[in-house]
Protein backbone atom coordinates (compact mmCIF):
# COMPACT_ATOMS: atom_id res chain seq x y z
CA UNK A 1 0.00 0.00 0.00
CA UNK A 2 2.31 2.66 -1.00
CA UNK A 3 0.27 4.73 -2.84
CA UNK A 4 -1.20 7.86 -0.38
CA UNK A 5 -4.59 9.08 0.36
CA UNK A 6 -4.33 12.14 -1.57
CA UNK A 7 -2.81 10.26 -4.63
CA UNK A 8 -6.07 7.84 -4.43
CA UNK A 9 -8.30 10.47 -4.38
CA UNK A 10 -7.00 12.59 -7.19
CA UNK A 11 -7.54 9.37 -9.79
CA UNK A 12 -10.49 9.85 -11.91
CA UNK A 13 -13.47 8.39 -10.46
CA UNK A 14 -17.25 8.09 -9.96
CA UNK A 15 -18.43 11.82 -7.45
CA UNK A 16 -16.42 11.56 -4.53
CA UNK A 17 -18.99 14.15 -2.50
CA UNK A 18 -20.31 13.51 1.02
CA UNK A 19 -23.59 13.69 -0.87
CA UNK A 20 -22.80 10.16 -2.67
CA UNK A 21 -20.74 9.10 0.75
CA UNK A 22 -23.85 9.73 2.55
CA UNK A 23 -26.00 7.66 0.76
CA UNK A 24 -23.52 4.71 0.06
CA UNK A 25 -22.32 3.97 3.44
CA UNK A 26 -25.74 4.33 4.89
CA UNK A 27 -26.80 1.60 1.99
CA UNK A 28 -24.57 -0.55 3.23
CA UNK A 29 -25.51 0.22 6.96
CA UNK A 30 -29.01 -0.51 6.14
CA UNK A 31 -28.43 -3.72 3.76
CA UNK A 32 -25.18 -4.92 5.80
CA UNK A 33 -26.95 -8.62 7.41
CA UNK A 34 -24.10 -11.34 8.49
CA UNK A 35 -21.83 -10.09 10.06
CA UNK A 36 -18.12 -8.45 8.78
CA UNK A 37 -17.82 -10.95 6.25
CA UNK A 38 -21.04 -9.46 4.71
CA UNK A 39 -19.85 -6.02 5.10
CA UNK A 40 -16.59 -6.45 3.46
CA UNK A 41 -18.22 -8.20 0.21
CA UNK A 42 -20.16 -5.08 0.06
CA UNK A 43 -17.75 -2.93 0.67
CA UNK A 44 -15.75 -4.22 -1.75
CA UNK A 45 -18.01 -4.40 -4.49
CA UNK A 46 -18.34 -0.60 -4.11
CA UNK A 47 -14.84 0.46 -3.75
CA UNK A 48 -13.50 -1.81 -6.29
CA UNK A 49 -16.20 -3.24 -8.39
CA UNK A 50 -18.82 -0.51 -8.89
CA UNK A 51 -16.91 2.83 -8.05
CA UNK A 52 -13.13 1.80 -8.96
CA UNK A 53 -12.07 4.61 -6.26
CA UNK A 54 -9.34 1.60 -5.04
CA UNK A 55 -7.84 -1.63 -6.87
CA UNK A 56 -8.59 -5.11 -5.59
CA UNK A 57 -4.67 -4.96 -4.19
CA UNK A 58 -5.46 -1.90 -2.63
CA UNK A 59 -8.50 -3.28 -0.83
CA UNK A 60 -7.31 -6.33 0.57
CA UNK A 61 -4.18 -4.72 2.01
CA UNK A 62 -6.34 -1.72 3.82
CA UNK A 63 -9.00 -4.87 5.07
CA UNK A 64 -5.95 -6.73 6.41
CA UNK A 65 -4.48 -3.71 8.03
CA UNK A 66 -7.84 -3.27 9.90
CA UNK A 67 -7.23 -6.50 10.99
CA UNK A 68 -4.50 -5.40 12.71
CA UNK A 69 -6.38 -3.04 15.25
CA UNK A 70 -8.12 -3.50 17.83
CA UNK A 71 -11.89 -3.06 17.96
CA UNK A 72 -14.56 -3.69 15.13
CA UNK A 73 -12.32 -4.30 12.06
CA UNK A 74 -15.10 -4.27 9.58
CA UNK A 75 -16.40 -0.77 11.26
CA UNK A 76 -12.79 0.57 10.79
CA UNK A 77 -12.46 -0.58 7.10
CA UNK A 78 -15.99 1.22 6.20
CA UNK A 79 -14.65 4.31 7.77
CA UNK A 80 -11.28 4.00 5.93
CA UNK A 81 -12.74 3.50 2.63
CA UNK A 82 -14.91 6.39 2.77
CA UNK A 83 -11.70 8.64 4.43
CA UNK A 84 -10.19 7.39 0.64
CA UNK A 85 -12.63 8.56 -0.66
CA UNK A 86 -13.37 12.11 0.76
CA UNK A 87 -10.99 12.64 3.45
CA UNK A 88 -11.64 13.22 7.06
CA UNK A 89 -15.31 14.62 6.48
CA UNK A 90 -16.10 11.58 4.43
CA UNK A 91 -14.58 9.46 7.47
CA UNK A 92 -16.93 10.95 9.95
CA UNK A 93 -19.83 10.80 7.02
CA UNK A 94 -19.49 7.41 5.64
CA UNK A 95 -18.76 6.03 9.09
CA UNK A 96 -21.97 7.47 10.86
CA UNK A 97 -24.18 6.07 7.68
CA UNK A 98 -22.80 2.56 8.56
CA UNK A 99 -23.00 2.99 12.46
CA UNK A 100 -26.18 4.03 12.98
CA UNK A 101 -28.87 2.46 11.04
CA UNK A 102 -27.62 -0.52 13.78
CA UNK A 103 -27.24 1.55 16.64
CA UNK A 104 -31.21 2.99 15.98
CA UNK A 105 -32.90 -0.35 15.74
CA UNK A 106 -30.80 -2.03 18.41
CA UNK A 107 -31.99 0.98 21.02
CA UNK A 108 -35.68 0.42 19.18
CA UNK A 109 -36.12 -3.37 20.16
CA UNK A 110 -33.91 -2.92 23.10
CA UNK A 111 -37.21 -0.89 24.32
CA UNK A 112 -39.23 -3.90 23.35
CA UNK A 113 -37.10 -6.63 24.43
CA UNK A 114 -35.36 -5.66 27.91
CA UNK A 115 -38.74 -3.83 29.11
CA UNK A 116 -39.61 -4.88 33.05
CA UNK A 117 -42.97 -6.95 31.47
CA UNK A 118 -42.99 -7.29 28.03
CA UNK A 119 -45.92 -9.78 26.21
CA UNK A 120 -45.48 -13.19 26.17
CA UNK A 121 -45.12 -13.56 22.66
CA UNK A 122 -41.83 -11.33 23.17
CA UNK A 123 -40.44 -13.19 25.89
CA UNK A 124 -40.80 -16.20 24.02
CA UNK A 125 -39.12 -14.93 20.69
CA UNK A 126 -36.03 -13.22 23.00
CA UNK A 127 -36.04 -16.80 24.77
CA UNK A 128 -35.33 -18.72 21.03
CA UNK A 129 -33.21 -16.67 19.77
CA UNK A 130 -31.18 -16.10 23.00
CA UNK A 131 -31.00 -19.77 23.30
CA UNK A 132 -29.08 -19.92 20.08
CA UNK A 133 -26.89 -17.94 20.19
CA UNK A 134 -23.91 -20.10 21.78
CA UNK A 135 -23.83 -22.00 18.84
CA UNK A 136 -23.35 -18.92 16.84
CA UNK A 137 -20.33 -17.92 18.96
CA UNK A 138 -18.92 -21.11 18.38
CA UNK A 139 -19.12 -20.77 14.24
CA UNK A 140 -18.11 -17.27 14.95
CA UNK A 141 -14.68 -18.81 16.50
CA UNK A 142 -14.48 -22.11 14.42
CA UNK A 143 -14.51 -19.62 11.64
CA UNK A 144 -11.26 -17.41 12.84
CA UNK A 145 -9.51 -20.69 14.00
CA UNK A 146 -8.66 -22.14 10.46
CA UNK A 147 -6.92 -18.59 9.06
CA UNK A 148 -5.31 -18.00 12.48
CA UNK A 149 -3.31 -21.39 13.09
CA UNK A 150 -2.01 -21.24 9.09
CA UNK A 151 -0.33 -18.42 10.29
CA UNK A 152 2.19 -20.72 12.36
CA UNK A 153 1.66 -23.85 10.69
CA UNK A 154 4.93 -25.22 10.73
CA UNK A 155 6.66 -23.44 13.60
CA UNK A 156 6.07 -25.62 16.47
CA UNK A 157 7.14 -23.23 18.67
CA UNK A 158 4.88 -21.06 17.96
CA UNK A 159 1.67 -23.30 17.32
CA UNK A 160 1.95 -23.99 20.82
CA UNK A 161 2.14 -20.53 22.08
CA UNK A 162 -0.47 -20.27 19.99
CA UNK A 163 -2.81 -23.16 21.36
CA UNK A 164 -1.37 -21.46 25.09
CA UNK A 165 -3.02 -17.73 24.01
CA UNK A 166 -6.04 -20.02 22.61
CA UNK A 167 -6.54 -21.88 26.29
CA UNK A 168 -5.48 -18.86 28.38
CA UNK A 169 -8.66 -16.75 26.26
CA UNK A 170 -10.88 -19.29 27.26
CA UNK A 171 -10.22 -19.75 30.54
CA UNK A 172 -10.29 -16.04 31.18
CA UNK A 173 -13.47 -15.04 29.67
CA UNK A 174 -15.17 -17.82 31.68
CA UNK A 175 -13.09 -16.99 34.76
CA UNK A 176 -11.96 -13.36 34.67
CA UNK A 177 -15.64 -11.71 33.06
CA UNK A 178 -14.95 -8.27 32.54
CA UNK A 179 -11.15 -8.40 33.34
CA UNK A 180 -10.75 -10.35 30.44
CA UNK A 181 -9.10 -7.77 28.72
CA UNK A 182 -6.25 -7.83 30.77
CA UNK A 183 -5.31 -11.47 29.74
CA UNK A 184 -5.97 -10.33 26.28
CA UNK A 185 -3.09 -7.44 26.72
CA UNK A 186 -0.99 -9.98 28.12
CA UNK A 187 -0.93 -12.90 25.72
CA UNK A 188 -0.30 -9.71 23.28
CA UNK A 189 2.56 -8.20 25.29
CA UNK A 190 4.70 -11.73 25.48
CA UNK A 191 4.31 -12.72 22.47
CA UNK A 192 5.41 -9.62 21.33
CA UNK A 193 8.06 -9.90 24.07
CA UNK A 194 8.96 -13.56 22.50
CA UNK A 195 9.47 -11.89 19.00
CA UNK A 196 11.29 -8.63 20.18
CA UNK A 197 13.23 -10.12 23.02
CA UNK A 198 12.14 -6.30 24.25
CA UNK A 199 10.16 -5.99 28.07
CA UNK A 200 6.45 -6.25 28.16
CA UNK A 201 4.46 -3.20 28.08
CA UNK A 202 3.23 -3.47 31.59
CA UNK A 203 1.67 0.16 31.20
CA UNK A 204 -1.47 -2.46 30.01
CA UNK A 205 -2.01 -2.97 33.14
CA UNK A 206 -3.07 0.27 34.51
CA UNK A 207 -5.60 0.91 31.67
CA UNK A 208 -8.11 -0.38 34.43
CA UNK A 209 -9.60 2.63 36.46
CA UNK A 210 -10.33 2.51 39.88
CA UNK A 211 -13.43 4.87 39.43
CA UNK A 212 -15.81 3.16 37.47
CA UNK A 213 -16.80 0.72 40.19
CA UNK A 214 -20.48 2.05 41.34
CA UNK A 215 -22.27 1.20 38.30
CA UNK A 216 -23.25 4.90 36.87
CA UNK A 217 -21.92 6.23 33.65
CA UNK A 218 -18.73 6.28 33.78
CA UNK A 219 -18.83 2.06 34.34
CA UNK A 220 -21.12 2.21 31.73
CA UNK A 221 -18.25 4.55 29.65
CA UNK A 222 -15.45 2.02 30.74
CA UNK A 223 -17.51 -1.12 29.81
CA UNK A 224 -17.83 0.21 25.96
CA UNK A 225 -14.24 1.70 25.89
CA UNK A 226 -13.54 -2.00 26.17
CA UNK A 227 -15.35 -2.98 23.72
CA UNK A 228 -14.78 -0.73 20.98
CA UNK A 229 -10.59 -0.27 22.21
CA UNK A 230 -9.57 -2.76 23.88
CA UNK A 231 -11.25 -5.81 22.06
CA UNK A 232 -8.84 -8.20 19.53
CA UNK A 233 -10.48 -9.73 17.21
CA UNK A 234 -14.22 -8.52 17.19
CA UNK A 235 -17.79 -10.28 16.82
CA UNK A 236 -18.26 -12.45 19.69
CA UNK A 237 -15.01 -11.51 22.21
CA UNK A 238 -16.92 -8.38 22.99
CA UNK A 239 -19.22 -11.04 24.46
CA UNK A 240 -17.04 -11.91 27.90
CA UNK A 241 -16.17 -7.70 28.05
CA UNK A 242 -19.65 -6.63 28.30
CA UNK A 243 -21.65 -9.76 29.83
CA UNK A 244 -19.56 -9.48 33.54
CA UNK A 245 -20.01 -6.17 33.71
CA UNK A 246 -23.77 -6.03 32.71
CA UNK A 247 -24.65 -9.01 34.07
CA UNK A 248 -22.30 -9.78 37.26
CA UNK A 249 -20.88 -6.53 38.58
CA UNK A 250 -23.33 -3.63 37.87
CA UNK A 251 -26.81 -5.73 37.13
CA UNK A 252 -27.78 -3.57 34.95
CA UNK A 253 -29.80 -6.35 33.46
CA UNK A 254 -30.18 -10.53 33.77
CA UNK A 255 -28.71 -13.53 31.64
CA UNK A 256 -32.04 -13.67 30.02
CA UNK A 257 -31.97 -10.17 28.61
CA UNK A 258 -28.12 -10.06 27.74
CA UNK A 259 -28.90 -13.12 25.59
CA UNK A 260 -31.73 -10.93 24.04
CA UNK A 261 -29.72 -8.24 23.79
CA UNK A 262 -26.50 -10.35 21.81
CA UNK A 263 -28.93 -11.79 19.26
CA UNK A 264 -30.40 -7.92 18.74
CA UNK A 265 -26.89 -7.48 17.85
CA UNK A 266 -27.12 -10.49 15.69
CA UNK A 267 -30.61 -10.02 13.71
CA UNK A 268 -29.90 -6.28 13.18
CA UNK A 269 -27.87 -4.91 9.80
CA UNK A 270 -24.36 -3.47 9.99
CA UNK A 271 -21.74 -4.05 13.42
CA UNK A 272 -22.17 -6.30 15.80
CA UNK A 273 -20.37 -3.92 18.29
CA UNK A 274 -23.80 -2.07 18.15
CA UNK A 275 -25.19 -4.72 21.05
CA UNK A 276 -23.41 -2.71 23.68
CA UNK A 277 -25.90 -0.40 22.83
CA UNK A 278 -28.16 -2.65 23.88
CA UNK A 279 -26.59 -2.79 27.44
CA UNK A 280 -26.30 0.76 27.93
CA UNK A 281 -30.08 0.49 27.04
CA UNK A 282 -30.59 -1.32 29.95
CA UNK A 283 -28.42 0.56 31.69
CA UNK A 284 -29.36 3.88 31.84
CA UNK A 285 -32.05 4.04 28.84
CA UNK A 286 -31.91 5.91 25.40
CA UNK A 287 -29.40 7.77 27.36
CA UNK A 288 -26.65 5.14 28.05
CA UNK A 289 -27.69 3.08 24.59
CA UNK A 290 -26.19 6.22 22.78
CA UNK A 291 -23.16 6.81 25.01
CA UNK A 292 -22.03 3.61 25.40
CA UNK A 293 -22.68 3.62 20.95
CA UNK A 294 -20.70 6.60 20.72
CA UNK A 295 -17.64 5.55 23.60
CA UNK A 296 -17.12 2.47 21.69
CA UNK A 297 -17.13 3.21 18.32
CA UNK A 298 -14.76 6.64 18.94
CA UNK A 299 -11.88 4.40 19.07
CA UNK A 300 -12.33 3.44 15.28
CA UNK A 301 -12.90 6.77 14.53
CA UNK A 302 -9.59 8.19 16.11
CA UNK A 303 -7.53 5.01 14.57
CA UNK A 304 -8.33 6.65 10.93
CA UNK A 305 -8.51 9.73 11.68
CA UNK A 306 -5.46 10.66 13.58
CA UNK A 307 -3.58 7.82 11.63
CA UNK A 308 -4.30 9.55 8.13
CA UNK A 309 -2.39 9.22 5.33
CA UNK A 310 0.12 6.61 7.23
CA UNK A 311 -2.36 4.01 8.43
CA UNK A 312 -1.33 1.95 5.69
CA UNK A 313 1.63 1.57 7.43
CA UNK A 314 0.16 -0.39 9.93
CA UNK A 315 0.08 -3.91 7.89
CA UNK A 316 4.00 -3.57 7.73
CA UNK A 317 4.82 -2.63 11.53
CA UNK A 318 6.42 -5.93 12.93
CA UNK A 319 5.29 -4.91 16.64
CA UNK A 320 1.76 -4.68 15.76
CA UNK A 321 1.79 -7.74 14.32
CA UNK A 322 3.82 -9.69 17.27
CA UNK A 323 0.86 -8.26 19.40
CA UNK A 324 -2.17 -9.23 17.49
CA UNK A 325 0.22 -13.14 16.95
CA UNK A 326 -0.48 -13.40 20.97
CA UNK A 327 -4.09 -11.13 21.33
CA UNK A 328 -5.62 -12.38 18.44
CA UNK A 329 -5.44 -16.28 19.56
CA UNK A 330 -6.60 -15.10 23.19
CA UNK A 331 -9.54 -13.74 21.21
CA UNK A 332 -10.85 -16.37 19.40
CA UNK A 333 -10.15 -18.13 23.10
CA UNK A 334 -12.37 -15.84 24.41
CA UNK A 335 -15.02 -16.32 21.93
CA UNK A 336 -15.48 -19.99 23.06
CA UNK A 337 -15.33 -19.40 26.55
CA UNK A 338 -18.57 -16.90 25.78
CA UNK A 339 -19.94 -19.31 24.14
CA UNK A 340 -19.66 -21.56 27.56
CA UNK A 341 -21.05 -18.83 29.36
CA UNK A 342 -24.28 -18.20 26.90
CA UNK A 343 -24.77 -22.03 27.22
CA UNK A 344 -24.54 -21.84 31.29
CA UNK A 345 -27.03 -18.97 31.37
CA UNK A 346 -30.12 -21.10 29.68
CA UNK A 347 -32.11 -22.66 32.19
CA UNK A 348 -34.97 -24.64 30.43
CA UNK A 349 -34.83 -28.00 28.32
CA UNK A 350 -36.74 -26.08 25.34
CA UNK A 351 -33.74 -23.59 25.20
CA UNK A 352 -30.78 -26.37 25.21
CA UNK A 353 -33.17 -28.05 22.71
CA UNK A 354 -33.24 -24.79 20.58
CA UNK A 355 -29.51 -24.69 21.26
CA UNK A 356 -28.45 -28.33 19.96
CA UNK A 357 -30.80 -27.68 16.35
CA UNK A 358 -28.99 -24.28 16.26
CA UNK A 359 -25.39 -26.16 16.34
CA UNK A 360 -26.10 -28.27 13.95
CA UNK A 361 -28.18 -25.98 11.04
CA UNK A 362 -24.75 -23.56 11.69
CA UNK A 363 -22.23 -26.04 11.98
CA UNK A 364 -23.17 -29.23 9.85
CA UNK A 365 -25.35 -27.09 7.64
CA UNK A 366 -23.60 -23.96 7.54
CA UNK A 367 -27.16 -21.95 7.62
CA UNK A 368 -26.87 -18.11 7.98
CA UNK A 369 -26.79 -16.87 11.50
CA UNK A 370 -30.28 -14.30 10.72
CA UNK A 371 -32.23 -17.24 9.69
CA UNK A 372 -31.02 -19.28 12.27
CA UNK A 373 -31.77 -16.76 15.49
CA UNK A 374 -35.07 -15.59 13.59
CA UNK A 375 -36.07 -19.56 12.99
CA UNK A 376 -34.92 -20.01 17.11
CA UNK A 377 -37.32 -16.82 17.76
CA UNK A 378 -40.27 -17.94 15.96
CA UNK A 379 -39.85 -21.47 17.61
CA UNK A 380 -39.73 -19.78 21.17
CA UNK A 381 -42.88 -17.61 20.58
CA UNK A 382 -44.31 -21.46 19.89
CA UNK A 383 -43.10 -22.93 22.83
CA UNK A 384 -43.85 -19.60 25.44
CA UNK A 385 -47.69 -19.60 23.84
CA UNK A 386 -48.13 -23.69 24.31
CA UNK A 387 -47.26 -22.63 27.71
CA UNK A 388 -43.40 -23.52 28.37
CA UNK A 389 -41.58 -21.59 31.50
CA UNK A 390 -40.03 -18.69 29.86
CA UNK A 391 -37.18 -16.64 31.43
CA UNK A 392 -38.19 -13.40 32.84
Amino acid sequence: MTETVADSMDRPSSDRSLAVVAREWTRIGITGFGGPPAHIALLRRLMVDRKGWVDAREFQDANAACGLLPGPASTQMSIFCAYRVAGPAGAIVGGIGFIAPAVILVIALSALFLTKSPPLWIRGAGAGAGSAVAAVAVQAARSLITPSVEAVRGDRARTARWAAYLVAGAAAAVLLGPYLVLALLACGALELTVQQRTQPLAGFWLLTPAAVSIGGLGALAWTAFKVGALSFGGGFVIIPLMQGDAVHTYHWMTNAQFLNAVALGQVTPGPVVATVAAVGYAAHGVLGGVLAAFVAFTPSFSFILLGGGRFERIRGNTKARGFLDGAGPAAIGAILGAAVLLAAALNHVWEFAILAAAAVALLVFKRGVVSTLLAAGAIGVIAALAGASVPV
